[in-house]
């Protein structure tokens, strides 16, 4: 296999991940983990994503067929949706930190309750329980009947059935025990490894570190075993090459510099977590500018806005849009990074194709 360049690795980078658009179950199959984020702006995150790879997707599509499809809403490296089959490798989950007696009694008493109800709104866990408020992670306060459903289903004792008005439902759920013997451990540990190299690659040596330290959030319980899963990976399974002083890693049976790589000539207005791209360390490496995420920073702050989407065309990400769409008319307002737009025809056809689909996608069925 001929040495890729850092050409090659761009062009693989978005092909292997833009691939054709095929079925809302199968492109959450091939994607592994689809990221969530319940900011709409002109629409959720997950829905952003999905457009560019299923046929046909309209916003909201993932949430109205939730409960037909073989997938959860779970956790991974952060939060979001995948195939089920993936929970057997991090279920039963067990938690970093430890319930208190006093809130391992009052999880009980929830799910006994839910297991009695069936699928319930946390609306009626409240009703019937009042737990009222408690202390949150960043010093406010927060519902304690949420905290502890949210406890609950990231241990593994229920999962969402459905969302209605976008409030998770709950059910209770039980796990198939997992083969704990230092061989189940192990061999779990490496599918993980497997799987998020397969969604993020091809990843600087920096990243690859990050992503399985992320893994922990996922998978807490298996951090000493996926650090040597990944030294492992790195060492006997992975393909990699480096650049620049930079170290890159990609699956060992795929081809970075294969021809079949080349870019097409659509323009696409990407989620700020779609895979492309997700990490910011290769972002900067690999089209030369730093993109930030500016949601939760103050308004005086932000370089690029609120919810800017970066602007794929051919093999470069060239700028980023911010789109609004009131009354369904879409309102964009663009950014890029050289300053100005290309003066090519070809990219203004595109852009404006880019936009009739973007009006599409946010159309109700």
């Amino acid at each position: 296999m001929a040495t890729p360049t850092l050409d090659d690795l761009r062009r693989y980078a978005i092909a292997r991940t833009l691939f054709k658009p095929t079925t809302l179950p199968g492109a959450i199959r091939r994607l592994g983990f689809v990221q969530a984020d319940p900011i709409r702006a002109p629409a959720r995150a997950q829905d952003l994503t999905l457009r560019h790879r299923v046929k046909d997707y309209r916003a909201g599509d993932l949430e109205s067929r939730y409960t037909r499809l073989a997938i959860e809403e779970d956790c991974l490296v952060n939060y979001g949706f995948l195939p089920r089959e993936h929970l057997a490798l991090m279920h039963p989950r067990e938690a970093r930190q430890p319930w208190d007696a006093d809130t391992r009694r009052k999880a009980a008493d929830v799910l006994a309750f839910v297991r009695e109800r069936g699928p319930v709104h946390p609306r009626e866990v409240e009703q019937h329980f009042a737990h009222g408020s408690v202390k949150n992670y960043w010093g406010g306060s927060s519902n304690a009947t949420t905290r502890l459903l949210d406890g609950l289903h990231y241990r593994g004792m229920l999962r969402v059935v459905r969302r209605d008005s976008g409030t998770r439902v709950y059910e209770a759920v039980t796990h198939v025990p997992a083969d704990d013997s230092p061989a189940g451990r192990a061999q779990r540990a490496a599918a993980l490894i497997d799987l998020v190299v397969r969604k993020y690659a091809p990843l600087p040596a920096a990243s690859l570190t990050y992503l399985v330290r992320l893994l922990g959030y996922g998978a807490p319980h298996l951090s000493a075993q996926t650090q040597a899963a990944l030294r492992l990976a790195r060492d006997e399974r992975l393909a990699s090459c480096r650049i620049d002083g930079t170290t890159w890693y990609w699956p060992g049976d795929e081809n970075p510099a294969s021809r079949r790589h080349a870019p097409d000539e659509e323009v696409r207005l990407l989620a700020p977590f779609d895979p492309v791209v997700w990490d910011r360390r290769r972002f900067e490496l690999l089209w030369g500018w730093t993109y930030k995420f500016e949601a939760y920073m103050p308004a005086p702050k932000r370089q690029f806005g609120y919810y800017a989407l970066p602007l794929l065309w051919h093999e470069r990400v060239i700028g980023w849009a911010n789109v609004t769409a009131p009354e369904g008319r879409l309102q964009p307002a663009f950014g890029y990074a050289a300053g100005k737009p290309p003066r090519d025809a070809l990219f203004r056809a595109a852009l404006d194709d880019e936009l009739h689909r973007m009006t599409q996608f946010l159309a109700k069925r």
